[in-house]
């Protein structure tokens, strides 16, 4: 469905970013801050700035849901695009700022693998690794296009849930398909030709075989049944009364997370149901639900038990998923940990996993709001970026503490720190003029209408002054990522320093405003994988801070 609020009544019923969005014992650590050098506490004092340039910052309550009246507010009054273009300093930037992104293309295809040089043809040819690009997915050679049977309809910024499991279950039988992307109702709206197919507007859909299916249970029950020949996801046979019990427990756990979320005082209730769901999986002998691999049963679970590890860690301050080794005493839920780390070997479920930061702001306009709890507090500064879990630095900057800070396990199946920064270079060096034009509507007009979706404006009209302020410094961000930023401390600085002493405050802030849209708005796993994203997002955060530095020196 269209987003989960429908759910809440129906629980015993089974912003086009063109980049292509802990344990108990970590409590102990909270607000430990250190005495510091003079230098190190400006170093602080630049953090903090740059933890006020974030996206919550003017949000009441950290909620994401309550910056709708404000944006809808600006967009009235036509706040926004006072900064004035400035051709001297555009030129002075570009003089800085001497790499083209065709020499930055050609640098980062000497240094990836054979497969990363592939991406692109692979993308346009539906082969190998699948990604949230893919437009048709054929997996290799052995299937053509013109067989295609199925035609997937999803949502553009891989946020729904109901579509994520039709997603897992396509990919899990390497059943080939073709995509088509509309909006969610919280970011845009749906077009025409789609209502004439679905007129309620809710996704996903699917056609399989010139018919039209509407509903996610729908049409995993038809992929099982029209694809003998793929891999079957129903329960083992003899175990079908189980599969049901389970499944009925999936939606009682639901229930609870999409009502104490909204609302409060469920932990209790949500601590006994989660006992349940972990008693069930020791029973099976694991690691997934019925056994040694998924099912229906794992597919029906794993959207929501995925978004409520991010939200009730944000929400509520409650902890479902631990980093690797931590002890038994502070792993709650052991058999839940192992059924994700599980999952996380697919490549079914790599494709379409989130990461934290989206599901925390992509669900409260789904839901139409969520009630933060003040046990959250220290886990909305660490998913946002703004302090790590210990007090001791931001958690977007460097250097990036494993697992951020303890919260949200890393992704090691995703290659290690070059490729997650060869792959944050790649989208943005392939399609660095709409990333400009992208991330100069931080500097631009909010959009009118605006939408329910703070992640998402897109009507927004970017700002044409910064643009050039924008392109050098991601070029020097991107070559950041493939030497070391030490190699490019001085380019940058040198850009910092143009951009406050000839651009004045109002294009430094200008600047940083659009730096800080973009970095807000990679999605996970729409745009990239979680470990290209924090490494993008850090080395935001680095131009950033060499820009307020000069501002106060």
């Amino acid at each position: 469905m269209d987003g989960i609020r429908r759910s809440i009544g129906r629980v015993i019923v089974p912003i086009l970013l063109v980049l292509s969005s802990s344990s108990n014992g970590f409590q102990n650590h909270i607000h430990q801050y250190y005495h510091t050098t003079a230098l190190e506490r400006k170093s602080s004092s630049i953090s903090k700035k740059i933890a006020a340039t974030r996206l919550y910052s003017n949000t009441p309550n950290n909620n994401p849901f309550s910056s709708l009246l404000g944006d809808f507010a600006s967009s009235i009054m036509g706040q926004g695009d006072s900064v004035s273009a400035n051709a001297n300093l555009d030129a002075t930037l570009q003089g800085i700022a001497t790499v083209g992104w065709s020499e930055i293309r050609s640098q980062l295809e000497s240094v990836q693998t054979p497969e990363e040089r592939q991406f692109r043809d692979s993308l346009a040819l539906g082969y190998g690794v699948g990604s949230p690009m893919n437009k048709i997915r054929l997996y290799d050679e052995s299937n053509k296009e013109e067989d295609i049977r199925v035609t997937f309809y999803r949502d553009h910024a891989s946020w729904c849930p109901y579509c994520q499991k039709v997603w897992f279950a396509l990919e899990e039988k390497k059943i080939p398909y073709r995509v088509e992307k509309v909006n969610m109702n919280c970011y845009g709206d749906k077009p025409r030709e789609f209502l004439r197919l679905q007129p309620n507007g809710q996704i996903p859909v699917a056609i399989i075989d010139s018919r039209t299916y509407g509903q996610s249970n729908d049409i995993l029950a038809v992929l099982d049944s029209l694809f003998p020949e793929h891999k079957s996801l129903q329960p083992p046979a003899g175990q079908e009364r189980e599969a049901r019990e389970l499944l009925m427990l999936e939606r009682t756990l639901a229930g609870a997370w999409l009502g104490w979320l909204r609302g409060g005082g469920g932990r209790r209730n949500m601590e006994n149901i989660l006992g349940q769901v972990e008693g069930a999986l020791k029973a099976s002998g694991g690691p997934f639900f019925m056994g040694k691999d998924v099912s229906i049963v794992d597919v029906q679970f794993l959207s929501f038990l995925e978004r409520m590890c991010a939200s009730l860690l944000f929400f509520k301050g409650f902890v479902i998923r631990v980093p690797p080794g931590t002890d038994s005493q502070n792993n709650p839920y052991p058999a839940i940990n192992q059924w994700f780390d599980a999952l996380e070997q697919k490549p079914s479920y790599q494709l379409t996993k989130s990461d934290y930061y989206t599901h925390c702001w992509d669900l409260p306009p789904q839901l139409g709001g969520c009630g933060p709890e003040p046990e959250g507090e220290p886990y909305r500064k660490a998913i946002n970026g703004e302090r790590s879990l210990d007090g001791t630095q931001g958690s977007w900057e460097f250097p990036l503490q494993p697992h951020n800070g303890g919260i949200e396990p890393d992704w090691m199946w995703a290659g290690d720190e070059a490729a997650a920064k060869r792959e944050a270079v790649e989208r943005l060096s392939f399609n660095h003029q709409a990333i400009v034009k992208f991330a100069a509507r931080g500097a631009g007009k909010k959009g009118m209408p605006p939408v329910m979706a703070p992640l998402a404006d897109p009507n927004a009209v970017p700002s044409e002054a910064v643009q050039t302020g924008v392109e050098t410094v991601l070029q020097t961000v991107t070559l950041a990522m493939l030497d070391g930023r030490e190699t490019h401390e001085d380019t940058m600085s040198k850009l910092a320093q143009a951009v406050v002493q000839q651009g004045g405050q109002e294009y430094a802030d200008g600047l940083i405003s659009s730096l800080s849209y973009l970095r807000d708005r990679v999605g996970v796993p729409r745009d990239m994988k979680l470990p290209a994203a924090r490494q993008l997002r850090a080395h935001l955060n680095w131009a950033i801070g060499k820009i307020l530095n000069a501002q106060s020196s």
